[in-house]
């Protein structure tokens, strides 16, 4: 048995998507300078609302297979090939840093108006026809290091599905606690230091 809206695939990715995006931009994501606090260690906001998003979905996807409203063939896992998965990790963690967007939070800025957003949304699509390019040459790296398909951390450990979720939770809650306690810290130290809270609008916003 499965959900009626798997049967539809394009409906299904477009109520994700626009749910998606309600939830970046409500929680502020549609702004560089918030999205770029994170790598100060000043605001926490990505960290929580996404580790968040990834726990609701695990939990969830589990229980509905547990139920029997899904199953584990329906939901899609890409094929992990691990030496591109990291160097794909490094480059749009660098790029994050950088520009202040990722791929979504950079379309969710768009939508508010932010042309700081459409510059880089231009560089994604130059970067993707670059790596188009360039893909007969680095297939070799790309597809090294190729694990099996469909592989799960449960998988690919050797544990029940419960001990990954339970991991995942107490990392969260590690997450939230160490978060919370830095931007307290800086926080603090800014207001010694006369400066104003991270995040707040300047004057030319």
């Amino acid at each position: 048995m499965s959900l009626p809206l798997y049967d539809n695939g394009a409906a299904a990715g477009l109520l994700a998507g626009i749910l998606f995006g309600f939830v970046l931009e409500n929680a502020g994501f549609g702004s560089a300078r918030k999205l770029t606090g994170q790598f100060r260690l000043t605001d926490w906001s990505v960290f929580k609302v996404m580790f968040t998003a990834v726990i609701v979905s695990a939990v969830g996807l589990w229980l509905l297979q547990l139920v029997g409203l899904t199953a584990f063939s329906e939901v899609y896992i890409p094929t992990p090939f691990f030496w591109a998965m990291g160097l794909g990790g490094v480059l749009i963690g660098a790029g994050f840093a950088v520009g202040g967007y990722c791929p979504g939070t950079s379309a969710v800025g768009l939508a508010g108006g932010r042309g700081d957003a459409l510059v880089f949304i231009l560089g994604m699509i130059v970067g993707t026809a670059v790596f188009a390019g360039l893909f007969p040459v680095i297939e070799p790296l790309y597809t090294a290091a190729q694990g099996a398909e469909r592989q799960t951390l449960d998988a690919l450990f050797g544990v029940p599905t419960w001990v990954v979720l339970a991991a995942l939770v107490a990392i969260m809650a590690g997450g939230f606690l160490l978060g919370t306690n830095l931007e307290r810290r800086m926080a603090g130290a800014r207001r010694s230091a006369g400066g104003h809270p991270e995040g707040a609008p300047s004057a030319a916003e």
